[in-house]
Protein backbone atom coordinates (compact mmCIF):
# COMPACT_ATOMS: atom_id res chain seq x y z
CA UNK A 1 0.00 0.00 0.00
CA UNK A 2 1.36 3.43 -0.96
CA UNK A 3 1.66 6.22 1.57
CA UNK A 4 -0.53 9.19 0.57
CA UNK A 5 1.21 12.38 -0.53
CA UNK A 6 2.32 14.17 2.61
CA UNK A 7 1.16 17.60 3.69
CA UNK A 8 4.27 19.41 4.99
CA UNK A 9 2.43 22.21 6.78
CA UNK A 10 2.57 22.43 10.59
CA UNK A 11 -0.93 23.50 11.65
CA UNK A 12 -0.50 23.01 15.40
CA UNK A 13 1.48 25.00 17.93
CA UNK A 14 4.28 22.92 19.42
CA UNK A 15 7.00 23.36 21.98
CA UNK A 16 10.52 22.00 21.70
CA UNK A 17 12.60 21.14 24.72
CA UNK A 18 16.09 22.51 25.09
CA UNK A 19 18.82 19.96 24.29
CA UNK A 20 21.49 19.31 26.93
CA UNK A 21 24.83 17.49 26.98
CA UNK A 22 28.58 17.80 27.46
CA UNK A 23 29.09 18.01 23.68
CA UNK A 24 26.57 19.81 21.50
CA UNK A 25 25.97 21.03 17.95
CA UNK A 26 23.06 23.29 16.99
CA UNK A 27 22.38 24.11 13.33
CA UNK A 28 19.56 25.10 10.99
CA UNK A 29 19.43 21.67 9.30
CA UNK A 30 19.41 18.25 11.04
CA UNK A 31 21.83 16.49 8.68
CA UNK A 32 24.39 19.23 9.19
CA UNK A 33 24.06 18.91 12.95
CA UNK A 34 24.73 15.19 12.59
CA UNK A 35 27.83 15.92 10.48
CA UNK A 36 29.21 17.98 13.33
CA UNK A 37 28.29 15.35 15.88
CA UNK A 38 30.20 12.73 13.87
CA UNK A 39 33.40 14.74 14.27
CA UNK A 40 32.93 14.97 18.04
CA UNK A 41 32.34 11.24 18.24
CA UNK A 42 35.51 10.69 16.18
CA UNK A 43 37.58 12.55 18.77
CA UNK A 44 37.42 15.99 17.20
CA UNK A 45 36.71 19.23 19.00
CA UNK A 46 34.03 21.89 18.64
CA UNK A 47 35.92 23.61 15.83
CA UNK A 48 36.06 20.36 13.85
CA UNK A 49 32.33 19.91 14.46
CA UNK A 50 31.55 23.45 13.31
CA UNK A 51 33.60 23.10 10.12
CA UNK A 52 32.01 19.75 9.22
CA UNK A 53 28.55 21.18 9.85
CA UNK A 54 29.35 24.28 7.80
CA UNK A 55 30.58 22.20 4.86
CA UNK A 56 27.47 20.03 5.05
CA UNK A 57 25.22 23.09 5.09
CA UNK A 58 26.52 24.12 1.65
CA UNK A 59 24.98 20.87 0.39
CA UNK A 60 21.83 20.40 2.48
CA UNK A 61 20.85 24.08 2.85
CA UNK A 62 21.91 25.72 -0.42
CA UNK A 63 19.10 28.26 0.02
CA UNK A 64 21.22 30.02 2.64
CA UNK A 65 24.85 29.23 1.87
CA UNK A 66 27.18 27.61 -0.59
CA UNK A 67 30.80 27.06 -1.52
CA UNK A 68 30.77 30.68 -2.69
CA UNK A 69 29.63 32.12 0.65
CA UNK A 70 31.40 34.33 3.18
CA UNK A 71 32.01 33.39 6.82
CA UNK A 72 32.79 34.73 10.30
CA UNK A 73 33.56 32.98 13.58
CA UNK A 74 34.10 33.63 17.27
CA UNK A 75 35.81 30.79 19.17
CA UNK A 76 36.54 30.28 22.85
CA UNK A 77 39.46 27.85 22.86
CA UNK A 78 39.31 27.20 26.60
CA UNK A 79 41.62 30.07 27.50
CA UNK A 80 41.18 32.82 24.92
CA UNK A 81 38.54 34.29 22.61
CA UNK A 82 39.35 34.45 18.88
CA UNK A 83 37.53 36.41 16.16
CA UNK A 84 37.79 35.53 12.45
CA UNK A 85 36.65 37.69 9.53
CA UNK A 86 36.60 35.62 6.34
CA UNK A 87 34.42 37.91 4.29
CA UNK A 88 35.64 38.63 0.78
CA UNK A 89 36.76 41.84 -0.86
CA UNK A 90 35.66 43.42 -4.11
CA UNK A 91 37.43 42.74 -7.40
CA UNK A 92 40.22 45.21 -8.23
CA UNK A 93 38.19 46.54 -11.18
CA UNK A 94 35.25 47.66 -9.03
CA UNK A 95 35.08 51.46 -8.87
CA UNK A 96 32.12 53.85 -8.63
CA UNK A 97 32.57 54.54 -12.34
CA UNK A 98 32.39 50.82 -13.14
CA UNK A 99 28.90 50.62 -11.62
CA UNK A 100 27.67 53.98 -12.86
CA UNK A 101 28.06 52.57 -16.37
CA UNK A 102 25.89 49.62 -15.28
CA UNK A 103 23.24 51.87 -13.76
CA UNK A 104 23.95 50.79 -10.17
CA UNK A 105 25.08 47.79 -8.16
CA UNK A 106 22.89 44.80 -9.07
CA UNK A 107 21.43 42.19 -6.71
CA UNK A 108 22.08 39.30 -9.06
CA UNK A 109 24.65 38.13 -11.58
CA UNK A 110 28.42 38.33 -11.58
CA UNK A 111 28.54 42.06 -10.82
CA UNK A 112 27.09 41.36 -7.38
CA UNK A 113 29.80 38.85 -6.41
CA UNK A 114 32.74 39.67 -4.15
CA UNK A 115 35.52 37.13 -3.55
CA UNK A 116 33.94 34.24 -1.59
CA UNK A 117 35.50 33.68 1.83
CA UNK A 118 33.79 30.71 3.49
CA UNK A 119 36.36 28.16 2.30
CA UNK A 120 39.13 30.27 3.78
CA UNK A 121 37.23 30.38 7.09
CA UNK A 122 37.15 26.57 7.28
CA UNK A 123 40.87 26.32 6.50
CA UNK A 124 41.93 29.04 8.92
CA UNK A 125 39.86 27.59 11.76
CA UNK A 126 41.13 24.07 11.12
CA UNK A 127 44.80 25.07 10.95
CA UNK A 128 44.72 27.17 14.09
CA UNK A 129 42.22 25.44 16.36
CA UNK A 130 41.12 22.07 14.93
CA UNK A 131 42.27 18.55 15.86
CA UNK A 132 41.17 16.24 13.04
CA UNK A 133 42.66 16.19 9.51
CA UNK A 134 40.96 18.78 7.32
CA UNK A 135 40.01 16.18 4.70
CA UNK A 136 38.11 14.17 7.31
CA UNK A 137 35.88 17.15 8.08
CA UNK A 138 34.59 17.22 4.51
CA UNK A 139 33.49 13.59 4.36
CA UNK A 140 29.88 14.01 5.56
CA UNK A 141 29.31 16.86 3.09
CA UNK A 142 30.87 14.86 0.25
CA UNK A 143 28.65 11.90 1.11
CA UNK A 144 25.48 14.03 1.16
CA UNK A 145 26.41 15.58 -2.21
CA UNK A 146 27.43 12.36 -3.97
CA UNK A 147 24.89 9.90 -2.57
CA UNK A 148 22.08 12.34 -2.02
CA UNK A 149 19.92 13.51 0.87
CA UNK A 150 16.18 14.09 1.32
CA UNK A 151 15.39 17.79 1.00
CA UNK A 152 13.78 19.16 4.17
CA UNK A 153 10.44 21.01 4.02
CA UNK A 154 11.42 24.60 4.79
CA UNK A 155 14.41 24.41 2.45
CA UNK A 156 12.23 22.93 -0.32
CA UNK A 157 9.92 25.94 -0.06
CA UNK A 158 12.82 28.40 -0.15
CA UNK A 159 14.38 26.48 -3.06
CA UNK A 160 11.25 26.97 -5.16
CA UNK A 161 11.11 30.68 -4.35
CA UNK A 162 14.80 31.10 -5.17
CA UNK A 163 14.48 29.31 -8.49
CA UNK A 164 11.55 31.49 -9.51
CA UNK A 165 13.78 34.55 -9.05
CA UNK A 166 17.18 33.23 -10.14
CA UNK A 167 16.53 30.31 -12.50
CA UNK A 168 17.85 32.23 -15.50
CA UNK A 169 21.17 33.16 -13.90
CA UNK A 170 24.29 31.52 -15.38
CA UNK A 171 24.63 27.91 -14.21
CA UNK A 172 21.72 27.97 -11.74
CA UNK A 173 19.31 25.61 -13.47
CA UNK A 174 22.02 23.09 -14.33
CA UNK A 175 22.89 22.73 -10.65
CA UNK A 176 19.68 23.35 -8.72
CA UNK A 177 16.92 22.38 -11.15
CA UNK A 178 17.72 18.84 -12.32
CA UNK A 179 15.21 17.59 -14.89
CA UNK A 180 13.95 21.14 -15.25
CA UNK A 181 12.49 21.67 -11.78
CA UNK A 182 13.44 22.12 -8.14
CA UNK A 183 13.29 19.15 -5.75
CA UNK A 184 10.24 18.75 -3.55
CA UNK A 185 10.30 18.12 0.18
CA UNK A 186 11.38 14.53 0.84
CA UNK A 187 12.91 14.01 -2.60
CA UNK A 188 16.55 12.96 -2.89
CA UNK A 189 18.91 15.59 -4.30
CA UNK A 190 22.42 14.78 -5.51
CA UNK A 191 25.25 16.92 -6.85
CA UNK A 192 28.30 15.03 -8.05
CA UNK A 193 29.91 18.31 -9.11
CA UNK A 194 29.58 19.66 -5.57
CA UNK A 195 31.14 16.46 -4.20
CA UNK A 196 34.14 16.68 -6.54
CA UNK A 197 34.74 20.33 -5.62
CA UNK A 198 34.60 19.52 -1.93
CA UNK A 199 37.15 16.76 -2.51
CA UNK A 200 39.52 19.20 -4.23
CA UNK A 201 39.08 21.72 -1.42
CA UNK A 202 39.74 19.00 1.15
CA UNK A 203 42.79 17.59 -0.64
CA UNK A 204 44.45 21.00 -1.12
CA UNK A 205 43.25 22.69 2.09
CA UNK A 206 41.55 25.35 0.01
CA UNK A 207 44.47 26.13 -2.30
CA UNK A 208 42.62 24.85 -5.38
CA UNK A 209 39.77 27.24 -4.62
CA UNK A 210 41.88 30.40 -4.46
CA UNK A 211 44.96 29.64 -6.54
CA UNK A 212 44.36 26.41 -8.46
CA UNK A 213 41.99 24.70 -10.86
CA UNK A 214 38.82 25.82 -9.10
CA UNK A 215 39.98 29.44 -9.14
CA UNK A 216 40.63 29.13 -12.86
CA UNK A 217 37.07 27.95 -13.44
CA UNK A 218 35.59 30.73 -11.28
CA UNK A 219 37.58 33.44 -13.04
CA UNK A 220 36.85 32.05 -16.52
CA UNK A 221 33.11 31.94 -15.78
CA UNK A 222 33.22 35.53 -14.53
CA UNK A 223 34.98 36.73 -17.68
CA UNK A 224 32.55 34.82 -19.91
CA UNK A 225 29.50 36.36 -18.21
CA UNK A 226 30.36 40.03 -17.84
CA UNK A 227 32.04 39.84 -14.45
CA UNK A 228 35.24 41.50 -13.29
CA UNK A 229 36.67 38.87 -10.92
CA UNK A 230 40.11 37.53 -11.86
CA UNK A 231 42.55 34.89 -10.68
CA UNK A 232 44.51 37.71 -9.04
CA UNK A 233 41.44 38.78 -7.04
CA UNK A 234 40.96 35.24 -5.75
CA UNK A 235 44.64 34.73 -4.97
CA UNK A 236 44.76 38.00 -3.00
CA UNK A 237 42.05 36.87 -0.59
CA UNK A 238 42.86 36.10 3.02
CA UNK A 239 40.84 35.46 6.16
CA UNK A 240 41.85 37.75 9.01
CA UNK A 241 42.07 37.07 12.75
CA UNK A 242 40.57 40.32 14.01
CA UNK A 243 39.64 39.68 17.64
CA UNK A 244 36.30 41.01 18.87
CA UNK A 245 34.63 44.22 19.97
CA UNK A 246 32.64 44.07 23.19
CA UNK A 247 29.94 45.67 25.30
CA UNK A 248 29.07 45.15 28.96
CA UNK A 249 25.42 44.15 29.43
CA UNK A 250 24.51 43.60 33.06
CA UNK A 251 26.67 40.77 34.38
CA UNK A 252 27.63 39.68 30.86
CA UNK A 253 30.00 40.99 28.22
CA UNK A 254 28.75 40.57 24.63
CA UNK A 255 31.34 40.08 21.88
CA UNK A 256 30.94 40.66 18.15
CA UNK A 257 33.28 40.72 15.15
CA UNK A 258 34.48 44.28 14.37
CA UNK A 259 33.11 46.00 11.26
CA UNK A 260 32.56 45.39 8.35
CA UNK A 261 29.90 43.24 10.10
CA UNK A 262 26.76 44.76 11.63
CA UNK A 263 27.40 43.27 15.08
CA UNK A 264 28.32 46.71 16.42
CA UNK A 265 24.63 47.67 16.12
CA UNK A 266 23.66 44.97 18.60
CA UNK A 267 26.38 46.14 21.01
CA UNK A 268 25.21 49.73 20.72
CA UNK A 269 21.57 48.80 21.31
CA UNK A 270 22.46 46.66 24.35
CA UNK A 271 24.67 49.43 25.74
CA UNK A 272 21.81 51.91 25.39
CA UNK A 273 19.41 49.50 27.06
CA UNK A 274 21.80 49.04 29.97
CA UNK A 275 22.06 52.81 30.35
CA UNK A 276 18.27 53.06 30.08
CA UNK A 277 17.83 50.61 32.96
CA UNK A 278 16.18 47.78 31.03
CA UNK A 279 14.90 44.98 33.26
CA UNK A 280 12.54 46.94 35.51
CA UNK A 281 9.45 45.69 33.68
CA UNK A 282 8.43 42.15 32.61
CA UNK A 283 10.18 40.73 29.55
CA UNK A 284 7.25 40.92 27.15
CA UNK A 285 5.74 44.10 28.64
CA UNK A 286 5.23 47.03 26.29
CA UNK A 287 7.76 49.11 28.28
CA UNK A 288 10.52 46.56 27.61
CA UNK A 289 9.57 46.05 23.96
CA UNK A 290 9.22 49.79 23.27
CA UNK A 291 12.61 50.63 24.78
CA UNK A 292 14.27 47.77 22.85
CA UNK A 293 12.80 48.95 19.55
CA UNK A 294 13.88 52.53 20.18
CA UNK A 295 17.44 51.52 21.08
CA UNK A 296 17.65 49.42 17.93
CA UNK A 297 16.49 52.30 15.74
CA UNK A 298 19.15 54.58 17.22
CA UNK A 299 21.81 51.91 16.66
CA UNK A 300 20.72 51.33 13.08
CA UNK A 301 20.86 55.05 12.29
CA UNK A 302 24.54 55.03 13.22
CA UNK A 303 25.17 51.68 11.53
CA UNK A 304 23.87 52.90 8.17
CA UNK A 305 25.96 56.05 8.37
CA UNK A 306 29.27 54.69 9.61
CA UNK A 307 29.57 50.92 9.12
CA UNK A 308 31.94 49.71 6.41
CA UNK A 309 35.30 48.05 5.89
CA UNK A 310 36.95 49.12 9.14
CA UNK A 311 39.85 50.76 7.31
CA UNK A 312 37.39 53.11 5.58
CA UNK A 313 35.34 54.07 8.64
CA UNK A 314 35.67 57.77 9.57
CA UNK A 315 34.29 56.96 13.05
CA UNK A 316 35.84 53.90 14.66
CA UNK A 317 34.05 51.30 16.82
CA UNK A 318 35.57 52.59 20.07
CA UNK A 319 33.88 55.94 19.54
CA UNK A 320 30.52 54.38 18.71
CA UNK A 321 30.72 52.16 21.81
CA UNK A 322 32.04 54.80 24.20
CA UNK A 323 29.92 54.78 27.40
CA UNK A 324 29.34 58.55 27.26
CA UNK A 325 28.11 58.33 23.69
CA UNK A 326 25.79 55.40 24.40
CA UNK A 327 24.37 57.23 27.45
CA UNK A 328 23.71 60.27 25.27
CA UNK A 329 21.93 58.10 22.71
CA UNK A 330 19.94 56.28 25.41
CA UNK A 331 18.75 59.66 26.67
CA UNK A 332 16.96 60.11 23.32
CA UNK A 333 14.63 57.18 24.08
CA UNK A 334 11.21 58.66 24.79
CA UNK A 335 9.29 56.21 26.97
CA UNK A 336 5.93 57.53 25.75
CA UNK A 337 6.23 57.61 21.98
CA UNK A 338 8.00 56.19 18.93
CA UNK A 339 10.91 58.11 17.47
CA UNK A 340 12.42 58.41 14.00
CA UNK A 341 16.06 59.11 14.84
CA UNK A 342 18.97 60.15 12.69
CA UNK A 343 22.57 59.18 13.21
CA UNK A 344 24.62 60.69 16.02
CA UNK A 345 27.99 62.42 16.08
CA UNK A 346 30.37 60.49 18.35
CA UNK A 347 33.79 61.88 18.99
CA UNK A 348 36.26 60.58 16.37
CA UNK A 349 37.95 57.81 17.78
CA UNK A 350 18.51 33.62 1.85
CA UNK A 351 22.39 32.94 5.97
CA UNK A 352 23.14 29.87 8.10
CA UNK A 353 24.30 30.09 11.70
CA UNK A 354 25.55 27.27 13.91
CA UNK A 355 27.00 26.83 17.36
CA UNK A 356 29.07 23.97 18.74
CA UNK A 357 30.71 23.19 22.08
CA UNK A 358 32.66 20.28 23.52
CA UNK A 359 33.50 18.70 26.86
CA UNK A 360 36.93 20.37 26.95
CA UNK A 361 35.22 23.76 27.18
CA UNK A 362 35.75 24.90 23.58
CA UNK A 363 32.78 26.86 22.17
CA UNK A 364 32.24 28.04 18.58
CA UNK A 365 29.92 30.68 17.15
CA UNK A 366 30.00 30.41 13.32
CA UNK A 367 28.05 31.93 10.47
CA UNK A 368 28.23 31.72 6.66
CA UNK A 369 25.94 33.13 4.04
CA UNK A 370 25.09 33.81 0.42
CA UNK A 371 23.36 37.06 1.55
CA UNK A 372 19.99 36.94 -0.29
CA UNK A 373 18.90 33.30 -0.36
CA UNK A 374 20.86 31.67 -3.18
CA UNK A 375 22.85 34.92 -3.43
CA UNK A 376 23.74 36.17 -6.91
CA UNK A 377 22.13 33.14 -8.55
CA UNK A 378 25.42 32.45 -10.36
CA UNK A 379 26.68 28.86 -10.23
CA UNK A 380 30.03 27.97 -11.80
CA UNK A 381 29.26 25.08 -14.21
CA UNK A 382 30.46 21.64 -13.23
CA UNK A 383 31.50 22.72 -9.72
CA UNK A 384 28.39 23.16 -7.55
CA UNK A 385 29.77 26.56 -6.49
CA UNK A 386 26.90 28.98 -5.93
CA UNK A 387 28.10 32.53 -5.34
CA UNK A 388 27.00 35.15 -2.85
CA UNK A 389 25.85 38.65 -3.81
CA UNK A 390 27.70 40.60 -1.12
CA UNK A 391 28.67 43.31 -3.60
CA UNK A 392 25.12 44.59 -3.33
CA UNK A 393 26.01 45.62 0.23
CA UNK A 394 28.09 48.54 -1.12
CA UNK A 395 26.63 51.90 -2.08
CA UNK A 396 27.51 54.59 -4.64
CA UNK A 397 27.16 57.61 -2.32
CA UNK A 398 30.22 59.83 -2.91
CA UNK A 399 32.39 59.99 0.17
CA UNK A 400 30.34 57.47 2.17
CA UNK A 401 32.36 55.01 4.23
CA UNK A 402 30.65 52.12 2.42
CA UNK A 403 31.07 53.47 -1.11
CA UNK A 404 32.29 50.75 -3.48
CA UNK A 405 36.03 50.68 -4.16
CA UNK A 406 38.63 48.15 -5.34
CA UNK A 407 39.67 45.34 -2.95
CA UNK A 408 37.32 46.56 -0.22
CA UNK A 409 34.95 44.66 2.08
CA UNK A 410 31.32 45.78 1.96
CA UNK A 411 29.20 46.45 5.02
CA UNK A 412 28.09 42.95 5.98
CA UNK A 413 24.92 41.54 7.54
CA UNK A 414 26.22 38.20 8.85
CA UNK A 415 27.48 38.15 12.42
CA UNK A 416 28.25 35.51 15.05
CA UNK A 417 27.91 36.52 18.72
CA UNK A 418 29.44 35.33 21.97
CA UNK A 419 28.68 36.18 25.59
CA UNK A 420 31.20 36.01 28.42
CA UNK A 421 30.60 36.35 32.12
CA UNK A 422 32.04 39.51 33.62
CA UNK A 423 34.68 37.35 35.33
CA UNK A 424 36.08 36.32 31.93
CA UNK A 425 34.56 32.83 31.70
CA UNK A 426 32.49 31.74 28.67
CA UNK A 427 28.71 31.97 28.79
CA UNK A 428 26.92 31.57 25.44
CA UNK A 429 27.55 31.16 21.71
CA UNK A 430 24.57 32.50 19.79
CA UNK A 431 23.38 33.99 16.54
CA UNK A 432 20.27 34.81 14.51
CA UNK A 433 20.53 34.42 10.74
CA UNK A 434 18.45 36.66 8.51
CA UNK A 435 19.89 39.78 6.84
CA UNK A 436 19.25 43.02 8.75
CA UNK A 437 17.35 40.99 11.36
CA UNK A 438 20.61 39.65 12.74
CA UNK A 439 21.73 42.45 15.05
CA UNK A 440 18.09 42.88 16.11
CA UNK A 441 17.91 39.17 16.85
CA UNK A 442 21.13 39.30 18.87
CA UNK A 443 19.66 42.09 20.96
CA UNK A 444 16.49 40.09 21.62
CA UNK A 445 18.34 36.85 22.43
CA UNK A 446 20.72 38.61 24.84
CA UNK A 447 17.80 40.33 26.53
CA UNK A 448 15.83 37.13 26.93
CA UNK A 449 18.60 34.78 28.11
CA UNK A 450 21.13 37.04 29.79
CA UNK A 451 18.88 39.65 31.41
CA UNK A 452 15.64 37.73 31.99
CA UNK A 453 16.94 34.17 32.30
CA UNK A 454 14.87 32.44 29.62
CA UNK A 455 16.24 29.08 28.52
CA UNK A 456 17.76 29.03 25.01
CA UNK A 457 14.91 27.13 23.39
CA UNK A 458 12.25 29.46 24.79
CA UNK A 459 14.28 32.44 23.60
CA UNK A 460 14.43 30.94 20.10
CA UNK A 461 10.70 30.14 20.15
CA UNK A 462 9.50 33.57 21.33
CA UNK A 463 7.79 35.90 18.84
CA UNK A 464 10.08 38.62 17.51
CA UNK A 465 9.88 42.21 16.38
CA UNK A 466 11.84 43.91 13.62
CA UNK A 467 12.29 47.61 12.89
CA UNK A 468 11.61 48.37 9.24
CA UNK A 469 12.52 52.06 8.87
CA UNK A 470 11.09 55.28 10.23
CA UNK A 471 8.51 54.38 12.85
CA UNK A 472 7.77 51.05 11.18
CA UNK A 473 7.85 47.84 13.22
CA UNK A 474 6.93 44.34 12.07
CA UNK A 475 5.92 41.67 14.59
CA UNK A 476 5.17 37.99 14.32
CA UNK A 477 1.59 36.70 14.70
CA UNK A 478 2.35 35.28 18.16
CA UNK A 479 2.85 38.75 19.61
CA UNK A 480 0.43 39.69 22.42
CA UNK A 481 -2.35 41.78 20.77
CA UNK A 482 -2.45 44.03 23.84
CA UNK A 483 1.23 44.86 23.39
CA UNK A 484 0.68 45.51 19.68
CA UNK A 485 -2.14 47.91 20.54
CA UNK A 486 0.00 49.66 23.16
CA UNK A 487 2.86 50.07 20.68
CA UNK A 488 0.48 51.60 18.15
CA UNK A 489 -0.81 53.97 20.81
CA UNK A 490 2.77 55.24 21.21
CA UNK A 491 3.05 55.98 17.51
CA UNK A 492 4.71 52.80 16.25
CA UNK A 493 3.49 51.82 12.81
CA UNK A 494 3.06 48.11 13.54
CA UNK A 495 2.36 45.43 10.96
CA UNK A 496 1.74 41.79 11.83
CA UNK A 497 3.49 39.63 9.25
CA UNK A 498 1.63 36.38 8.70
CA UNK A 499 3.60 33.34 7.68
CA UNK A 500 6.80 35.18 6.81
CA UNK A 501 8.92 34.34 9.83
CA UNK A 502 11.54 32.25 8.06
CA UNK A 503 12.45 35.19 5.85
CA UNK A 504 11.94 38.26 7.97
CA UNK A 505 12.46 37.23 11.58
CA UNK A 506 15.52 35.03 11.21
CA UNK A 507 16.55 31.71 12.67
CA UNK A 508 18.39 31.39 15.97
CA UNK A 509 20.76 28.84 17.43
CA UNK A 510 22.02 29.19 21.00
CA UNK A 511 24.40 27.16 23.17
CA UNK A 512 24.52 28.23 26.83
CA UNK A 513 27.22 26.90 29.16
CA UNK A 514 25.74 25.32 32.30
CA UNK A 515 28.50 24.18 34.63
CA UNK A 516 30.29 21.31 32.89
CA UNK A 517 27.57 20.84 30.26
CA UNK A 518 25.57 22.92 27.77
CA UNK A 519 21.96 23.87 27.03
CA UNK A 520 21.11 24.31 23.34
CA UNK A 521 18.17 25.77 21.47
CA UNK A 522 17.36 25.65 17.75
CA UNK A 523 14.88 27.84 15.91
CA UNK A 524 11.51 26.34 14.92
CA UNK A 525 11.28 28.81 12.02
CA UNK A 526 13.89 26.72 10.19
CA UNK A 527 14.42 22.96 9.80
CA UNK A 528 16.90 23.31 12.66
CA UNK A 529 18.15 20.74 15.08
CA UNK A 530 20.33 20.58 18.20
CA UNK A 531 22.11 17.32 19.06
CA UNK A 532 24.22 16.36 22.05
CA UNK A 533 25.83 13.55 23.97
Amino acid sequence: MNTPSLDWSLPYASNRSAVMGRNVVSTSQPLAAQAGLRMLLAGGNAVDAAIAAAMALTVVEPTGCGLGSDGFAIVWDGKELHGLNASGRSPAAWTPEYFEKLGGIPETGWNAVTVPGAVSAWVALSKRLGKLPFAQLAQPAIDYARNGFPVSPTIARLWALGAAKLGAQPGFAECFMPNGRVPKAGEIFRSEAHARTLELIAETEGEAFYRGVIAERIAAHAQANGGAMTMADLAAHQADWVGTIQQRFGDSVIHEIPPNGQGIAALMALGMLDAHGIGKHPLDDVETVHASIEAMKLAFADLHQYNADIDAMPVKPDALLHPDYLRSRAALIDTTRAGDPGYGAPRPGGTVYLAAADASGMMVSFIQSNYMGFGSGVVVPGTGISLQNRGHGFNLIPGHANQVAPRKRPSHTIIPAFAMHADGTPQMAFGVMGGPMQSQGHTQMALRVLRYGQNPQAAADAPRWRVTGGKGVAVEPGFDPAVVAALRARGHEVTVEEGNGVFAFGGAQLVLKNGNSYIAGSDPRKDGHAVAF
